[in-house]
């Protein structure tokens, strides 16, 4: 069921700001720091798995990765994706957020929190194309907690995020349904690697270790598919496939 994913992570949002809703008086701060700590580990842990068993593959090209790195980093940078992202967050927040009661600014922040993610987006790609759902079973984990910090101080409207959430991340994973016979097992390796490096540095953020812009390193995940696809064409061609 490729949706599944999707939907644990949207009953995580929903039990976890059920959780938040009845610690209404807020988690203490060292409470806090702890399960963002133990969030940011988990984070880690998941993003290295998941690069090095694809780099452990030998068929994996050794310098693709760094290569794409680079150049969707650089691309990243010049659209200014990771500023684009905060800026309609802020827009979002100011038209609903502070002007439209406790129940909007609860929504409107931990929806943007829930979907605006590097996580969201290779997580939906995963259930789609291999039918796996770790990472965002993950990331169901890591809203869970986050919803229940969330709700604890901004009420119900967090619950409402879920719906959001679901409806975005089912999207993504019924487009890769559809694109997935056009990726091959070596571009679906190669994404694997580059997801597994930008899970890992969502961690480092997470635990302040030093901070990326993830959101500019996006793009990397677009460069194997141009490395593959006219590989792929020109095979076709000389042995007529």
């Amino acid at each position: 069921m490729q949706l599944l994913g999707a939907l644990v992570n949207g009953a995580a949002i929903c039990v976890g700001g059920g959780v938040g809703l009845v610690l209404k008086n807020g988690l203490k701060e060292q409470y806090r720091d702890m399960l963002i700590g133990v969030m940011g580990l988990s984070v880690l842990f998941s993003g290295i798995s998941t690069a090095m068993g694809g780099l452990l593959d030998e068929a994996v090209e050794p310098l693709l990765f760094i290569v794409s790195l680079v150049l969707g980093g650089l691309v990243g940078q010049a659209i200014g994706i990771e500023r684009h992202l905060e800026a309609f967050g802020d827009w979002m927040q100011s038209r609903l957020g502070n002007g439209g009661g406790n129940f909007s600014q609860g929504f409107v922040t931990a929806s943007l929190t829930f979907c605006v993610g590097t996580m969201a987006i290779l997580g939906s790609l995963e259930s789609g194309i291999q039918g796996v759902h770790t990472t965002l079973f993950t990331k169901s984990i890591i809203d869970g907690i986050t919803a229940l910090i969330f709700a604890s101080t901004l009420g119900v409207g967090v619950l409402f995020s879920a719906v959001p959430v679901v409806l975005y991340q089912g999207a993504l994973t019924l487009l890769a349904v559809v694109v997935e016979p056009y990726l091959s097992a070596d571009i679906i390796r190669e994404i694997s690697v580059i997801g597994g490096i930008l899970i890992a540095a969502i961690g480092m953020n997470m635990l302040e270790i030093r901070r990326f812009q993830v959101g500019n390193l996006l793009p990397a995940i677009v460069v194997p598919v141009l490395y593959y696809l006219p590989v792929q064409a020109f095979l076709g061609l000389l042995f007529g496939r």
